[in-house]
Order: structure tokens, then C-alpha cells, then sequence
């Protein structure tokens, strides 16, 4: 066995804790005899919890139950009574944070500053302590080196040269995610499944052993190494594993359901022996399956350790009891649970409102026109400051709409776990193109982009078209044409620096001038002056045609890093925001006005985060938008994990609903914009799994077309006559206006605009128009016309101001129902 490090000094205190509990009893006697006012304020269950000190322990703790005081209090009556002293006590948390608040709170129950209590923090950090006292056993020294993720990176891209392989097709990055994901089930590079021969190219198993041979000669670690030498140690050593058995004689764990198959093995071998380990979780909050962590180990945790005393605290402190009884009744659903049910201590307080709109754009005009009403208390309930609402959606990029809306109001907010939409690399980046092609002079979106994607321009080369720039008093483009004209840079970088900056010229060409082009090689003035090409191009059309001939969506298209599914998500809803301008150049000028109007930082503000982000957090007010089958739950999760996907993603429904303390609002939209083409959207299935007497419905009449209700109908009584909660939702009847009734009865002639008819298909240009040649016709934003000709669902239309355009039939009412129609 290694030697300790010397300034440690708890070899001593390590020898002692050995020593047979006989010998300390007295003391511990008399210690218990004290007063433990720390018990009183704790519920039954939580005090069961806290004094059963021996044997394994199940703490089922559901969302705001006081699992955090349960556990501090636990430790510090391990210390109050004698039972156990500071450096006897493995006590492991996941985050730093965490670990510092149960510090403490355990000096704050003892009445004095926790002193020797060496091992209790994050699993990360007591693994890097144990390793560095038996590094050699590793292969390293006990001054190793800690790689950040850009060092394991670099690494990576060094093996995958040497090896030959295409690293634009074959990343290190997703590399780097492989091995995390090894790493995360314990497999060492001799002990990977024949199943997983095929990763990475069929290259990933070598590559992972040559990885492991190179962090050794550069006696370093990753994060990953830090929690896989020790299991490997401990299952190569058995006399060592067997010291620390004696040593950490109570091991208490928080958050549970988050571990992965190496943390889960590291805590059962080091409890194997006395069984003396308390873990604390909820199997109805293990959210994050996607990056390791295993549910099962909480499920099956009365198998490894028998005659386990299993406590559930079930009394919530947060929510009332219609948010706590809506969220009880989504989780039920799900199988693989230990079961239990939440109960308020609270008043009842509202019910969960639920509310359907027509699209996503009206989903996030409403919620700002919520939360204003909100702070002024016009919603039956006291003032609700912005700092105490957030808005938790499944993805990022939902919060485009929200951001874009609350900067239009000037309502300030916050973004959790990210950057703002529009400061966003990807977004910045789509901007500049944008920019480029507005104003051929901006030089700073030209040095942004200009190897983005790469173009094998480095640093000389760009230097070089700096020079050319500054000698001949032009922009920077101006610059890269002339370097390119001249042969000041040649080769690869000539080639791609030609295709760049004539593309710039002819997305401005075909901005100017309105007119799609045949193709790349197609003359630009020819097209402009003499109308080689009638078909018109719309600004929309213009800025997916410049990220797609950029390359710069096919980049992050080939990228197979975790973050870029999410990059292009965004991408698209960049897109769908210019629907709103008449021009690229009106986007830019707004978004450059509303980015500039930045609030103060001390301000109160809505918080916009994710559901995962969430997690652990609180709020009086809270919104769900977005909850639609696809979107939540996530398409992507249930094809890649069947059930399991499903039931983590209502896991994650669960967690949104009890962020809520006193008001919870889930919303969903009848209609996205998915790929560019509208979609019916079908509300999340999840919906119907609300109990409906804990709901109310507040959706506005007509969402789905039908008529068959009267306006004195009311969403309880459809659901009374067994309606789906959210087809109660799309029905329910607040107002009811002549020009409604009058747009209702023509969306019931066959064609486009019938959601209720074509839920989850898409809109294209093979649908059955609604409109014939020479029907009189309005549209919100160019006014009266007259249909002059028809393609599938576009209609070319000579408006009497805004002269002919092409739209999109489903933006278009009869003249007739224009008047009264209620946009």
C-alpha cells in the first residue's frame, strides 16, 4: 500500500476510528445524554430517517419534503451523539454548492463550526484526494495533472492524426463523449463489451487504450479517471479497500438518482462490509439518463443492501395541494418507480391552469401579457415580482419566441444555464453572414465569418487580405477579392475565399433584387436588369439559402458533439424570426436596437431556463410552454430509449410542475413551424395525464375549428362527458364574436387551415386550396386583394396597396370575414 501524504495528518485519526466501539461507549454515553434540539423540528418520517444509524437507508425524498435538513440533521447526530467522529463520516455530494450548504447547516444545527470533517464534498473532489495518496497504483505520480475538457480535446485530435482519420467526419469531440460515456460505466479500455467494437469508425476501443497509455505518460488524468482508478484500485486491492471499509464506518450520499454505474460502484464497495451508507433521493426527479446517470441504481437499492429500512418523506413544504396532486397524477404513469405520493401542508391554493394556442408566437404574447398582469395583481392573487416567476421550457431554443416578445414589451429577464438567444455563437455567427450581406463594409462580421466554416484561411492568409484592405482603402471583401485577383493568396484558400466572397455578391444580388437564382454560376445583373428568372424570393428563403451555401448549417450538421443538435434547433428559429420583417436589414436593425437596450443588473427579472436547469430550484409562479408530443416529450428521447426515454421525460414533467409554489401554468400551441413548413401539433400526452379536477382550462374558443359548442359550454362539462383534457382545452368558450363564427364556418370547407382534421402533418404544396382565382381576400399585413393565381398552398395575390405577392394561403381570410375576424 502507498504511503499517506504527510500533511494530510489523518493517519492518526484513521488508527483511532478503528479502534473497537467499546472503547469509546462511555463517551459516546454521555455525549447522547445531551439535548438534541435539532430533532424537533422535524416531521415523523424525516425524524425516523435521521435516528435509524444503523444499517442501510433509503431516504425517498419527493420535491420539497426538507430533504436537505433531513440529511444535514443525520450527520449531526452521527457527531452530537458519539457515534461517530468528523473524519469518520463519508458524506458525498455533486456539487460544490451543495457540499458547502451541508457544511453549514450541520455547524448551524451543532451550535459551532464543523471542524475535521476532511470527506465530505463532491464525489470528484474526494476521489482526487484518495487518488493522489495511491497514485502510483494508477500508473501516475501523486502530482498528476487534472485535464480540462479543450486539454482532452487536443489530445484526442492528436490520436485521430496519428491514426489517419478524417477528423471532420469523425471528431474529437465526439470522441471525447464515447469514452466519457466508458468511463461513466466503469469499462476500462481491456474490459469494453464486443458490442461496443463498432464505435467511433470501429476505431474507438484502440483509440481509447492509446488515449489511457498517453494520460499516463503525461501523468495526467481527465474527470472521468478520477472516479475509474479508484474502483479499478479498490477491485485490484483488496486490503486497501478493506482499510477505508474501517475507516469511513458511515457513508451518506445525496442525490442518488443521479449517479452513474462508476460512482454506484465505488459507494457498494466501500459499504459492502458494514452496510452503514444513507442515500438520499427521489427516483421520480433521475433526469439526467443522457449523460450517465442510472435510475436503477436507486430501484434496486433494497436488493443490493437487504433488510434496507426504506423512509419516504412525502409531506411537501412548497407546493399547494392542487400543483402537488397535478403532478402525483403525471407520475403515476410511469412504471419503474418506487412509489409514493406528495401531500401539501399548504392550502389548497389554484388550480393548475392549462391553456392551448394557436401558434407559438401567440403562446409567448400571452405569457408576457400573464406576468405583466401578475405584477400588478389583477390575476386574484398578491403582486408576483418577476424575480419570482420563471418560464421552464423542454428546449433552448423555445425561449426564442419568449425573448423576442419580452424585449419587445421591455419586460426584463434573465437566461439560466446559457447565453441569450441572440448572443448565442451559432446566432452570432448566422447574424454576421446576414450582416455581410446587408452591408458589404462591415468588416467585423467579415473577420467573424470569413473562416467559418473553415476555408484554410489562417492567420496569414487573413493578414494578407487585411494589408490588401488597408493599401487600397476598401473593406475588408473588397480586400479578399482583390488578394484573390492578384494571387496574394493562393491554393485551397484562393478557391474557397472566390466561392465566398461571390456568394456574398450574389445573396446581395438576389436581395436587391428580389429574384431567385438558377444556380451558383448565374449572372447577377443579368438577373437583376433583365428578369431572367420571374419566380420572387422572400427574405426567409434568402437567409436559408445563405446558410445552407455557406456551408455554415452543413458544418454544424457534420459536427457530432452533443451541443449541436440543440445549435441547429436554434439556427431554425433564427430563420422563423424574420417572419415578422419585411427585410433582412428591418431583422437586423431590430435586433441590434432591442440587444443595445440592455436593463441593469440589479433589476428584477423573469427568469427563461430549461426543465433540467431547474431541477433543485423554486418559484411562486411558474410556465410550461411547449407541451406538445415531439417537443415534450422529446421525439429524440423515446426513439433512442423507448419506455425509458418516456418515462424520463415524464420524470421531467414531474420535476417542472413542482418548481411551482402557488401557481403552475402549462400551455401548448396548435400549430410550428417544424423544418421550415407549418405542422398541426398534438398536445403532449402528458396533458391527459393531468387529473382534471386540479386543472382549470382557460384556452380561448375556436383553436381547433369546432363549432359544435355553445358559449355557454364549459371545459369541466366536456371533460364530464369524456373529453381529453386537452381537447377540452382546444374547445373551451370565452368569447364568441360574428366575425370568429364567420372564420370558423369557412376553416370547415376542405383545405389548409384544418389542424383538427391533419394533427402532425405537415402543410405543403400539395394541399387542396381553400381559395379560387378571382376571390376577394385579406391579410393582416398587406391588406384587401384579389387571387390571381394558385400554386398548391401558395396564392399569388394583387393586393390593392401593396401590390402582387406570394403568400401562404393559411395567412389569408376571405374578404368577407376580415372585418370581425379578432387577430
Amino acid at each position: 500500500m502507498s504511503r499517506f501524504d504527510d500533511d494530510m495528518g489523518e493517519s492518526d485519526a484513521f488508527e483511532a476510528a478503528a479502534r473497537p466501539a467499546s472503547a469509546r461507549s462511555l463517551s459516546a454515553q454521555a455525549m447522547a445524554a445531551r439535548p438534541m434540539p435539532y430533532l424537533d423540528g422535524l416531521n415523523p418520517e424525516q425524524r425516523a430517517a435521521v435516528e435509524a444509524l444503523e444499517g442501510p437507508v433509503l431516504m425517498l425524498a419527493g420535491a420539497g419534503t426538507g430533504k436537505t435538513r433531513a440529511l444535514t440533521a443525520r450527520i449531526a447526530h452521527l457527531l452530537l451523539t458519539g457515534t461517530a467522529r468528523p473524519n469518520e463520516i463519508l458524506a458525498v455530494t455533486f456539487t460544490n454548492k451543495a457540499a458547502r450548504e451541508m457544511k453549514m447547516r450541520v455547524a448551524s444545527l451543532m451550535g459551532q463550526p464543523v471542524e475535521g470533517m476532511p470527506w465530505l464534498g463532491t464525489f470528484h473532489a474526494i476521489c482526487v484526494k484518495l487518488l493522489r495518496r495511491h497514485a502510483e497504483l494508477a500508473g501516475l505520480k501523486s502530482n498528476f495533472t487534472i485535464l480540462d475538457t479543450d486539454d482532452q480535446v487536443r489530445l484526442m485530435k492528436q490520436l485521430i492524426l496519428a491514426a489517419e482519420i478524417d477528423e471532420k467526419r469523425w471528431p474529437a469531440r465526439q470522441l471525447a463523449g464515447i469514452i466519457d460515456g466508458w468511463k461513466n460505466r466503469a469499462l476500462t479500455p481491456d474490459k469494453l463489451p464486443a458490442a461496443e467494437a463498432g464505435a467511433f469508425n470501429h476505431r474507438g476501443p484502440e483509440l481509447y487504450a492509446q488515449y489511457q497509455t498517453r494520460l499516463r505518460e503525461l501523468n495526467a488524468v481527465d474527470f472521468g479517471d478520477l472516479l475509474l482508478h479508484m474502483v479499478t484500485i479498490f477491485q485490484a486491492h483488496p486490503d486497501l479497500l478493506a482499510q477505508y471499509q474501517r475507516w469511513f464506518r458511515y457513508i451518506l450520499v445525496d442525490e442518488y438518482q443521479d449517479t452513474n454505474v462508476a460512482q454506484y460502484l465505488w459507494l457498494r464497495l466501500l459499504a459492502q462490509e458494514h452496510s452503514n451508507i444513507c442515500v438520499v433521493g427521489d427516483d421520480d426527479q433521475s433526469i439526467y439518463g443522457w449523460r450517465g446517470a442510472e435510475v436503477g441504481n436507486i430501484l434496486r437499492f433494497e436488493k443490493d443492501f437487504p433488510g434496507a429500512k426504506v423512509v419516504r418523506l412525502e409531506q411537501n413544504y412548497r407546493s399547494t395541494v392542487h400543483i402537488l396532486e397535478a403532478a402525483n397524477g403525471v407520475i403515476a404513469h410511469n412504471r419503474e418507480r418506487l412509489g409514493k405520493s406528495l401531500r401539501s401542508v399548504g392550502e389548497e391554493g389554484a388550480r393548475v391552469r392549462l391553456i392551448g394556442h394557436w401558434d407559438g408566437e401567440e403562446e409567448a404574447r400571452w405569457v408576457g401579457e400573464e406576468i405583466e398582469a401578475m405584477g400588478r395583481g389583477t390575476r386574484g392573487m398578491d403582486p408576483v415580482s418577476p424575480d419570482g416567476i420563471a418560464i421552464l421550457v423542454r428546449a433552448s431554443h423555445q425561449m426564442r419566441a419568449f425573448e423576442d416578445r419580452f424585449l419587445t414589451i421591455g419586460l426584463p429577464y434573465r437566461v439560466i444555464g446559457g447565453p441569450r438567444f441572440y448572443e448565442r455563437l451559432e446566432i452570432r455567427d448566422a447574424m454576421a453572414y446576414f450582416r455581410l450581406v446587408v452591408s458589404p463594409d462591415d468588416d467585423l462580421a467579415f473577420e467573424r465569418v470569413v473562416n467559418t466554416p473553415k476555408r484554410g484561411l489562417g492567420d496569414k492568409a487573413q493578414q494578407v487580405i487585411q494589408r490588401m484592405a488597408r493599401s487600397n482603402g476598401v473593406s475588408l471583401v473588397e480586400g479578399a477579392r482583390l488578394a484573390v485577383e492578384t494571387g496574394a493568396i493562393g491554393g485551397k484558400g484562393a478557391r474557397e475565399l472566390r466561392g465566398f466572397v461571390d456568394g456574398l455578391a450574389r445573396w446581395r444580388g438576389l436581395m436587391l433584387g428580389g429574384l431567385r437564382a438558377v444556380g451558383p454560376e448565374a449572372d447577377d445583373d443579368l438577373l437583376i436588369e433583365e428578369g431572367a428568372v420571374q419566380d420572387r424570393l422572400s427574405h426567409i428563403e434568402l437567409a436559408e439559402m445563405i446558410l445552407d451555401e455557406s456551408g455554415y448549417t452543413a458544418m454544424w450538421q457534420n459536427d457530432k458533439t452533443p451541443e449541436a443538435p440543440g445549435r441547429l434547433e436554434n439556427l431554425k428559429e433564427l430563420v422563423k424570426a424574420l417572419e415578422g420583417f419585411e427585410n433582412l436589414q428591418g431583422f437586423l436593425e431590430h435586433v441590434s436596437l432591442i440587444m443595445d437596450n440592455e436593463s441593469d443588473d440589479q433589476e428584477e427579472k423573469v427568469t427563461l431556463m430549461t426543465l433540467h436547469a431547474a431541477k433543485g430550484l423554486e418559484f411562486p409562479a411558474v410556465f410550461l410552454p411547449g407541451w406538445e408530443d415531439g417537443l415534450f416529450p422529446s421525439q429524440r428521447a423515446m426513439d433512442e430509449s423507448g419506455i425509458k426515454g418516456l418515462e424520463e421525460e415524464r420524470r421531467l414533467a414531474y420535476v417542472g410542475i413542482t418548481r411551482a409554489e402557488e401557481v403552475c401554468t402549462i400551455s401548448f400551441a396548435s400549430n410550428r413551424r417544424v423544418y421550415g413548413q407549418w405542422q398541426s401539433q398534438m398536445a403532449s400526452r402528458f396533458v391527459d395525464e393531468l387529473p382534471a379536477e386540479h386543472v382549470e382550462v382557460l384556452t380561448p374558443s375556436g383553436l381547433h375549428g369546432h363549432q359544435n359548442m355553445s358559449s355557454s359550454a364549459s371545459p369541466v362539462a366536456g371533460m364530464m362527458q369524456g373529453s381529453a383534457l386537452h381537447e377540452a382545452a382546444a374547445r373551451a368558450d370565452v368569447y364568441n364574436s360574428p366575425g370568429w363564427r364567420r372564420l370558423q364556418q369557412n376553416q370547415a370547407r376542405p383545405g389548409l387551415r384544418q389542424p383538427s382534421e391533419a394533427r402532425n402533418m405537415t402543410i405543403d404544396a400539395e394541399a387542396i386550396s381553400v381559395f379560387a382565382l378571382g376571390d376577394r381576400v385579406f391579410h393582416q399585413k398587406f391588406g384587401y386583394g384579389a387571387v390571381i393565381g394558385i400554386e398548391g398552398d401558395k396564392m399569388e395575390v394583387a393586393f390593392d396597396k401593396a401590390g402582387e405577392k406570394k403568400v401562404v394561403a393559411s395567412y389569408l381570410v376571405s374578404a368577407d370575414a376580415a372585418d370581425d375576424v379578432p387577430f
